[in-house]
Formats: structure tokens, C-alpha cells, sequence
């Protein structure tokens, strides 16, 4: 229809349609645009991002140290925490507290943790051998808090027994604050501890080890990959556990047997995933024919372990609800082929740990740096290492200072 047989007065009215329109038609454009964005992967850190380097590899046989690079240096852990989360719900299903089938209760602060998670729902419950396979591959973090509320009654009285398990190892520098690894300023440890926690795990733990070098897990009808890269695609690897946030960057404590000979790796701070696993790699092919095939080193002892062993028979209070009433069941998945043969091997590990001599004192520069259980303590050391410059790390994964307090706080970093 031509404007030029309307009058003025209808010709206005068009064009204060076509206005609106062109208003609105701009309003979508953006809201478009802003859906867009939000919509695409945020990028969490550029090309010059260098987290704090640091490695170490431990010769499980003979105890003696490979190699290491700044191994004694202070740095976040990430969701390496799990493994001391799980160190402490395998104390509790070896003393009988727990089975593989026990529903544990998922609180609403536990189904609120932000990813990497299961998506658990609040005021329902997770099997244990579910919240194992979940930490291990996916490494979620509700998983980890409902196993802290089960077992500590809440994650802050849980991140005590952490922390006072990693000073009875002989893990002097690592203070723990929660049970996934999300950002937290005075949650520290150092190679050298993750390293020992690495292998204390497998030694005290041989049988319930073995869900670390689980490959995937199928849970609500969603398919879920382990995080760690080396598994099946490096000869001998059996774990352990893969961690990250913005702070600590992209971390890993390996194990690796081959002939007899058994290594435990840690590197931490790497700039990426495949970063990271390459070097990794490295310090396998390396060092893996410099290890011992003959076991001469003690087994590693918590000090007074046989007190521990003792005070873990006895459920905590936060457990008590928790515990299955129907009897105990065959354990399924990996561990069913292996349950007698593997009851025997835990009971001569068992009788051999509670002999074995207790960890030597920490050398002099670990005992320097000793927590004596503060965090403030821990976060004086903290900002203190910041302040000096850091260590030289690989060629391929450089140091830098430690990110501030108050970055560190921050959302991003998914401790996975």
C-alpha cells in the first residue's frame, strides 16, 4: 500500500509502528547477543597464565626421591583433597562403619556445591560405592561433602580429621579446610606430602586402591569419564587422582608399576591438562628404571596408627543414622573378582603397619615450615612465599607467585 493516498494522521500511525518495531527488532538483537555470550565457554585464563610449578617422584619400593623441584614449596591443592576424603571413608568401610552399599544423605548444601558434580539432589540419599566412582572420575564435589557430613557430621569438623590424619602421615605442610579441593586460601600442602599421601593410600588401602583406576561410571543414565588421561595410556599407571582450580592450576600424583619397580609422580601447577600429562610422561619414562624392584623401605605408618585403627571401630555419631540395616552384600564392580584373595592381603598389610617403623622427623626445612595446626599460620606462610620469588620449574611448565588471597576465594575452579 503506497503512504501517499493515506492521510497525514495515518501516515504518523505507520511510522510510529515501524519505530516500535525497529525498537523491539534492536532489544532482541541484544538480548540475542547476550545469550550468545553466556552461552559460549568462558576462558578462565590467558597465555600468560603460570601457575606455581612443583614435582616430585618417590620410589615406592625404597623410598628414596627420583627427582623434585620445589617440592617443599607451599601450593594449593585442588581436588588432590579427595584422596585424603577418601583415605578417610576407606578407614570407614574397613572398620565395618560403612559398606559399599550404605545410602548415605545428601543435605542441601551438599547438592549446592558448584561443579564438577553429580547433580545430587537434596533430601536424598547416594550409595557409597556410587560417591567412591563419583569422586574418583568425576570428581564431584557434592559427592565429597556428602561423604564429610556422613562421616565428620559437617565439613568443616570433617576438614579437622583431614588435617590431623595428614599430620599423623607425616604430611607436615598440608592443612585441609574442605573435602572437594575448591578455592580456599589456607588449604595448602606440598609435593613432597601429596606424594606420601600417594602412596600411603595404596599401601593401607589395597583392596579399595583399586577404584582409582576406574575408567568410567554410568550414574542416573549419564556416562562419566575419569579425568586422569595417563590411565590405559601409560604402561602401568593405576591412578590416582587429576585436581584444578585458577590457583593451583592443572595438578596430578601418578602411579606407575612396571617389572616390580613402583613410582609415585606428583606434578602440580600445570598450565594445562595436556601440559600437565606430558610432563608427567616425562618424569615416568625418566625415573621408572631408576626405581628399586626390591621392596626395602618400611610400610608408611601413621603415627600410633594402631590408636586410630581403633578409634575408626568406633562409628562416629555422624554415621550412625547412616548405616545400612541390611546385611552385607557382595561388593560389586571391580572388586568382586579379587575379595578373598584381597581380605587376606588387607589383614598381613594390616599386622605389618601397625609394626612398622613410624615415619623419620621431617628434615630440617619441612620442619621449619610445620603448620603446628593453624591456619593462620598457614596463611602467613602463604603470603610470605608470594613475596619471594618462586622456583624454576620444567622446561615446560614454569612458576610464578601464588595468587592472592583474594583471588583465590573466588568461584572460579572447579577443583576437578
Amino acid at each position: 500500500m503506497s503512504l501517499g493516498f493515506a492521510s497525514p494522521r495515518h501516515r504518523l500511525a505507520f511510522v510510529g509502528v515501524l519505530a516500535t518495531l525497529a525498537v523491539v527488532g534492536m532489544s532482541w538483537d541484544r538480548a540475542d547477543a547476550r545469550a550468545a555470550k553466556h552461552s559460549q565457554p568462558r576462558a578462565i585464563h590467558g597465555p600468560d597464565y603460570r601457575p606455581p610449578y612443583a614435582a616430585i617422584v618417590v620410589d615406592d619400593n625404597s623410598g628414596e626421591v627420583l627427582h623434585e623441584d620445589s617440592a617443599d614449596e607451599p601450593r594449593h591443592p585442588a581436588s588432590l583433597t579427595k584422596i585424603m576424603t577418601l583415605y578417610l571413608l576407606f578407614e570407614q568401610l574397613e572398620a565395618g562403619n560403612l559398606k559399599l552399599d550404605t545410602p548415605l544423605p545428601i543435605s542441601a548444601y551438599a547438592a549446592s556445591q558448584h561443579p564438577t558434580k553429580l547433580g545430587l539432589k537434596a533430601d536424598q540419599t547416594i550409595r557409597v560405592e556410587d560417591a567412591i566412582k563419583g569422586l574418583v572420575t568425576k570428581s564431584a564435589n557434592d559427592a565429597a561433602v556428602v561423604v564429610s557430613e556422613a562421616i565428620g557430621g559437617s565439613e568443616e569438623e570433617f576438614a579437622k580429621l583431614m588435617t590431623g590424619k595428614a599430620q599423623a602421615l607425616g604430611m607436615a605442610s598440608t592443612v585441609y579446610v574442605n573435602a572437594s579441593g575448591l578455592p580456599a586460601d589456607e588449604q595448602i600442602t606440598t609435593a613432597r606430602d601429596q606424594a606420601l599421601l600417594g602412596r600411603a593410600i595404596q599401601q593401607r588401602f589395597p583392596v579399595y586402591y583399586r577404584y582409582f583406576s576406574t575408567p568410567s561410571f554410568r550414574y542416573r543414565n549419564v556416562e562419566m569419564h575419569n579425568h586422569n588421561g595417563l590411565l590405559a595410556k601409560v604402561e602401568g599407571c593405576d591412578g590416582i587422582k587429576t585436581g584444578y582450580t585458577e590457583a593451583s592450576g592443572y595438578n596430578l600424583v601418578s602411579s606407575v608399576r612396571r617389572n616390580a619397580r613402583h613410582i609415585v609422580a606428583v606434578v602440580l601447577g600445570g598450565t594445562s591438562n595436556a601440559k600437565r600429562d606430558a610432563r608427567m610422561r616425562e618424569l615416568i619414562e625418566a625415573n621408572i628404571f631408576r626405581a628399586s624392584n626390591q621392596q626395602t623401605a618400611p610400610m608408611i605408618a601413621a603415627v600410633a596408627e594402631e590408636t586410630s585403627a581403633r578409634a575408626a571401630a568406633v562409628a562416629p555419631p555422624a554415621l550412625l543414622s547412616a548405616r545400612a540395616a541390611a546385611p552385607e552384600a557382595a561388593p560389586s564392580g571391580i572388586l568382586a573378582p579379587t575379595l578373598a584373595s584381597a581380605k587376606t592381603e588387607q589383614v598381613k598389610t594390616d599386622q605389618m603397619q601397625m609394626t612398622a617403623t613410624p615415619l623419620p622427623t621431617p628434615r630440617p626445612q619441612i620442619q621449619a615450615k610445620k603448620l603446628q595446626g593453624s591456619k593462620t599460620t598457614a596463611a602467613a606462610k602463604l603470603r610470605v612465599r608470594r613475596a619471594q620469588p618462586a622456583a624454576t620449574g620444567s622446561p615446560t611448565l614454569s612458576a610464578s607467585a601464588l595468587p592472592q588471597p583474594r583471588e583465590i576465594g573466588r568461584g572460579w575452579g572447579n577443583a576437578n
